[in-house]
């Protein structure tokens, strides 16, 4: 009875090994299948987060974000004709955000290009509000409008950006003084000087003929005004050649010690970025899109508002706006100060009033010069006055190699001054300019 036992047993064994073995097969079987099954839900589900992250990262990543609001509400304030005021005000608001996010995917799109290109891509982008609207301005043949914003636009950067990032800067370093390297500050200064000329010799021609020429003058002014536009412009771009190729050293050293001094937080921020290049380049392309509209918006009724308001508009278009535009540098400016990092303070200040300057006053000459419309440089006295005084005293107050926070009250009063200057005194009707 002994063998029929055992063979009973191992039969049993191998009975129950079988079933194991094809229990097993098929859960392995059914894994497999589940598994083909659900592959694409994590990744799909990745997609969903990163897209979040995004949208996050994009309208909650900066401070401004509630003032994104102001957009739809100028949208509706627009379409169910609230008034003209209401759509100035929400489109004013709303560019704000707007430049600083701006700005800040440039900085994404400027990380594949190195610290010089990127840095002059960040001013370019910074600057897009201001062109835009210079651009609409240009289309509705709104040239007091056009002139006094672009003109702000560099009294801003001189005065305002930069001085209240000497001040804020200087104060939180109280009681030191900082050194600074000038030979970026003489670069751009001497580009800035060459184009104060350029809007000099108008002003000038005005007092140097008879009131009998005044048609004739108006003509010669309206073709230097061109031929120098291709001036500016030359200079700009070897403005780059200089600081890109030929003495790139100059700037090397800064970029040094930036990258230095941030190469401990690099080095624990290693993970993949949120916002990669095409993200930030579709995103940027959203973001001028909409800029754009709003844009539209205050240049159409930029004049009912600052009637409807009290606010002369040569106030609102040199004083109001340009402050919006610059949103972006401002920020960045007085944070660079703050961590002492001053020379990337003045880059940013003075590279972004050098290439409104040079760069997109001459691109909107030479626009209006192919659109046949009449538009010159001649931005009236008081205006060139300002101008001219703006830089002397941006100058004279780079002129050594020291900074602290009385340059930067020193600035930020010469801004309030003119402020205080176009609120007060009634602008003069410019006369109508000749066809050429």
């Amino acid at each position: 009875m002994a063998p029929p036992q055992s063979g009973s047993n191992g039969g049993g064994e191998l009975l129950e090994t079988g079933l194991l073995a094809a229990g097993k097969e098929a859960a392995l079987a059914s894994t497999a299948s589940t598994s083909g099954r659900l592959a694409p839900q994590p990744e799909t589900g990745r997609v969903h987060r990163r897209a979040v992250a995004q949208l996050r990262e994009v309208f909650l990543g900066t401070k401004l974000f509630p003032l994104f609001a102001a957009v739809p509400l100028a949208v509706a304030a627009e379409h169910l004709r609230l008034g003209r005021a209401w759509v100035f005000i929400f489109s004013l608001i709303g560019l704000a955000p707007l430049a600083e996010r701006v700005s800040f995917l440039s900085e994404h799109i400027a990380d594949t290009a190195g610290p010089t290109a990127g840095g002059l891509l960040n001013a370019t982008c910074g600057n897009v509000p201001e062109l835009i609207i210079a651009l609409f301005a240009l289309h509705k043949e709104k040239m007091e409008i056009l002139k006094w914003s672009l003109l702000g636009s560099i009294l801003s950067n001189l005065l305002l950006v930069l001085g209240s990032s000497l001040l804020c800067g200087g104060l939180a370093n109280s009681g030191k003084e900082r050194p600074l390297d000038r030979r970026q500050a003489d670069v751009s200064i001497g580009l800035l000087l060459l184009g104060a000329l350029c809007h000099i010799l108008p002003v000038l021609s005005k007092y140097s003929i008879s009131p009998g020429d005044s048609i004739s003058t108006s003509g010669s002014v309206l073709e230097f005004s061109r031929l120098s536009a291709i001036v500016m412009l030359t200079a700009y771009f070897g403005g780059l050649v200089f600081q890109l190729k030929t003495h790139r050293q100059i700037f090397e050293q800064e970029e040094d010690r930036s990258e230095g001094s941030s190469t401990n937080s690099h080095d624990d921020t290693e993970d993949k970025p949120i916002i990669g290049f095409a993200s930030a380049v579709i995103w940027l392309i959203g973001m001028t899109v909409v800029i754009a509209m709003l844009s539209n918006y205050v240049v159409t009724t930029i004049e009912a508002a600052s009637e409807s308001l009290g606010i002369p508009v040569r106030f609102t278009s040199v004083i109001l706006l340009p402050i919006v535009g610059n949103a972006a540098e401002h920020a960045g400016a007085i944070i660079f100060a703050f961590k002492n990092k001053i020379d990337i303070t003045l880059g940013i200040a003075l590279g972004s009033a050098t290439q409104i300057s040079l760069l997109v006053i001459p691109i909107i000459l030479l626009v209006s010069w192919l659109n046949g419309i009449p538009m010159d440089l001649d931005l009236n006295l008081l205006e060139t006055g300002s101008l001219v005084m703006t830089i002397f005293t941006t100058a004279f107050t780079l002129q050594d190699d020291k900074w602290h926070y009385l340059k930067g009250f020193n600035l930020t009063l010469c801004y309030v001054v003119i402020a205080v200057c176009f609120f007060s005194i009634k602008a003069l009707p410019t006369p109508k300019k000749v066809n050429a």
